[in-house]
């Protein structure tokens, strides 16, 4: 590892039957390695998934069951698959839950991988640290940036336009070291990303819903977000007007 911009990373991508890797299926893979001046090899697969593909999923990604007939099963494909990603850090939107699909995947058909302590950078959490981007989502970075369409919603395109924008939203960095320090710590959140408060500003969250969401299993970025919030508004002493109903009298 060094500058940033000379070294060499594996972008990757799954489309899935649905968003439980322990239920759902893997049914299509793709991977790039590639450094900033260009993309050196390329891996794709269609995948059957065994089990018929639902309209929801079919609507995001237009896969059908009839592409998916007759292709290669997971279990012959995952290895080639990690025999590729090598030892590459791992780039991609949301890339924990790609990475959590190929695990379960070998697990369930008992292939050997370290994948689950592999090293990654997710694109998200890239792009709440750049914070200039009104969602977080990849293909809206895609429009914020100016980057081509690459087409439909399959995994090939969507690694193509992944790269492009890790390409802007690093560019603050100089060297990989530099970027795998700032991500060992947690990214100060604009805005709630989910739930009935979603978009709304923190500051302007009700107290009762921050101090309910403390207890949730979020990720550290949004965690550390809404406990900051919690310490601003007790440094404020906002906390003890919402606890005591007389502290205006």
């Amino acid at each position: 590892m060094g500058l940033l911009k000379q070294d060499v990373f594996v972008c990757l991508d799954c489309e899935t039957t649905g968003l439980d890797p322990e239920t759902s299926q893997i049914i299509e893979v793709a991977a790039a390695i590639f450094s900033f001046d260009q993309i050196h090899d390329t891996f794709e697969s269609l995948i059957d998934p065994g089990c018929p593909i639902s309209p929801e999923s079919m609507a995001i990604h237009h896969i059908t069951d009839d592409m998916v007939q007759g292709k290669p099963k997971i279990q012959d494909v995952l290895p080639s698959l990690i025999k590729f990603i090598n030892k590459h850090i791992i780039i991609g939107h949301g890339i924990p839950l790609d990475i959590a699909f190929l695990v379960a995947a070998a697990k369930k058909n008992n292939i050997q991988t370290v994948l689950s302590s592999h090293p990654f950078f997710d694109t998200l959490r890239l792009a709440r640290l750049y914070g200039e981007s009104p969602i977080n989502s990849l293909e809206m970075l895609r429009q914020h940036f100016n980057i081509a369409a690459e087409g439909a919603h399959r995994a090939m395109n969507d690694v193509r336009v992944n790269i492009e924008v890790f390409k802007f939203l690093t560019n603050n960095f100089k060297t990989t070291e530099q970027l795998i320090e700032r991500l060992k710590r947690p990214i100060l959140l604009k805005k709630m990303p989910l739930g009935k408060h979603k978009g709304r500003p923190f500051s302007e969250i009700p107290i009762e819903y921050l101090l309910w969401a403390t207890n949730k299993d979020f990720d550290q970025d949004l965690t550390f977000s809404i406990r900051s919030e919690l310490k601003k508004r007790k440094a404020g002493n906002q906390f003890g007007q919402a606890a005591n109903p007389f502290s205006s009298l």
